[in-house]
């Protein structure tokens, strides 16, 4: 039993045969385990390892929170200063959201553990073939239209728990027509009774845990390289908390992607981990999915396609919510109004009266803070606002009218600019746009 108020890294087990990895935490005297499961890897491959403990680090957050005290133990788990730091920086920035709804202060949070240097491990894997994690969204579905006629191999990868399936995601994934690896992700049935056991639940940061779990399978299936499709706009805050700014994308933003990509160089330094479109503002890549008429009828971001319980999931777009009217705001600069409505079933959300105050708080112009989603910064939002005012099939929509009416004279250019880290052999490369 562990010490009280204090979050115990217990142990992970690759297991060869059968290509699985279970990873055990203990929190208040509390176990959980997780097990993942990779049909088809081969856990026996050089990098499993590290691959392994890395994910076993990034994933124990998903129990820390159950009760989130100020002390994480790593036990006899040696860690580099780099990646202690990276990991505080992790619970600390990647809770947030958590911290902020639950009204608490994550600043004392401590990490103790031996502090020492790591081995590198070598794949001999090239950054010519490429894992793509595919959410079916634009953003990965620009990506894959880009990325992947510039590769020697290129398969999407999706991480989903034993035997889900949701047609957001395989639909477009067959349009890709490329192949896909698939990790299983089996978290421990407790957590997921939060709410009956008394748990403090929250918002995770998903994105770095499904992260570690992409290098995993990329090491285990003979890819070298992973490419997520982050845009510049996520390493923005969502909002400020009595404890600091608060940011629902924190790990799909830049400090994550830098951060993991220094632990990647110590542990598997022939990984490449990067976004495609980190330096990439919504226009562009709004503009460059709009020339890709073969998935205009199988794409879907909406978080209703995403419920666990399947009675629950809608196999439309639910029109209504944020995520529903951020994509239809960011695509009716560069697509007509027709097009969009024969996406979205019933009501266009730029066509509904009802959202007038969620499209004011997207664009910066409401008086309600912004929304946790997935949605692109207030400058973004204004400009496909802006754009889609002056276009001849909108000039009798009211409500983009009445909203775009409202916004400050926009800038001609931004300063907002962001590195990018994709490798020399595509840094160069034409993409659509």
């Amino acid at each position: 039993m562990s010490d009280a108020g204090l979050f115990h890294y217990v142990s992970y087990d690759v297991d060869v045969e059968s290509s699985s990895l279970t990873c055990t935490y203990e929190v208040d005297g509390r176990v959980f385990r997780e097990v993942i499961s990779l049909p088809g890897g081969d856990f026996s491959r050089p990098g499993i390892d590290a691959a392994a403990f890395l994910y076993f680090l990034l994933a124990g957050i998903s129990y820390y929170k159950t009760s989130a005290p100020l002390k994480i133990d790593l036990g006899d788990f040696v860690t580099t200063n780099t990646e202690q730091e990276f990991l505080l920086m992790f619970f600390q920035e990647g809770l947030g959201e958590f911290a902020y709804k639950n009204n608490l202060d994550l600043s004392e949070l401590g990490i103790q553990g031996p502090v020492g240097s790591v081995t590198p491990q070598l794949t001999g894997d090239s950054d010519g073939s490429v894992l793509i994690p595919f959410g079916g969204g634009i953003d990965s579905i620009v990506t894959v239209a880009e990325l992947a006629p510039l590769t020697d191999h290129a398969a999407l990868f999706i991480a989903e728990r034993p035997g889900a399936r949701f047609d957001a995601i395989e639909a477009p994934a067959r349009v890709t027509g490329l192949p896909t690896i698939r990790a299983e992700r089996s978290i421990d049935e407790k957590v997921l009774r939060s709410s009956e056991l008394g748990y403090l639940n929250g918002h995770v940061p998903v994105t770095g845990i499904l992260s570690a779990l992409a290098v995993l399978s990329a090491v285990a299936t003979g890819y070298g390289a992973i490419a997520m499709s982050n845009e510049r706009s996520a390493s923005d805050a969502t909002r400020t908390g009595p404890f600091g700014t608060v940011n629902h994308q924190w790990s799909k933003g830049l400090a994550f992607e830098e951060g993991f990509r220094n632990v990647l160089a110590q542990r598997l330094p022939d990984i490449a981990y990067f976004s495609w479109l980190r330096d990439r503002p919504g226009d562009s890549i709004a503009q460059a999915f709009a020339s890709l008429n073969a998935f205009h009828s199988s794409f879907r971001s909406c978080n209703r396609s995403f419920h666990q319980d399947p009675d629950d999931r809608l196999n439309v777009w639910c029109g209504i919510c944020d995520k529903c009217l951020f994509v239809d705001l960011l695509l009716s600069s560069v697509m007509s109004k027709e097009q969009l409505e024969g996406i979205f079933p019933a009501i266009e959300p730029l066509e509904n009266p009802l959202l007038l105050q969620q499209l004011q708080v997207l664009c910066g112009v409401g008086d309600q803070p912004r929304p946790f989603e997935c949605v692109g910064d207030e400058l973004e939002c204004q400009q496909a606002l802006f754009a889609a005012a002056q276009r001849s099939d909108r000039q009798e929509s009211s409500l983009i009218q009445s909203v775009a009416a409202t916004l400050p004279v926009l800038p001609s250019t931004t300063d907002k600019v962001s590195p990018h880290y994709r490798p020399e052999r595509y840094a160069t490369r034409t993409r659509l746009v």
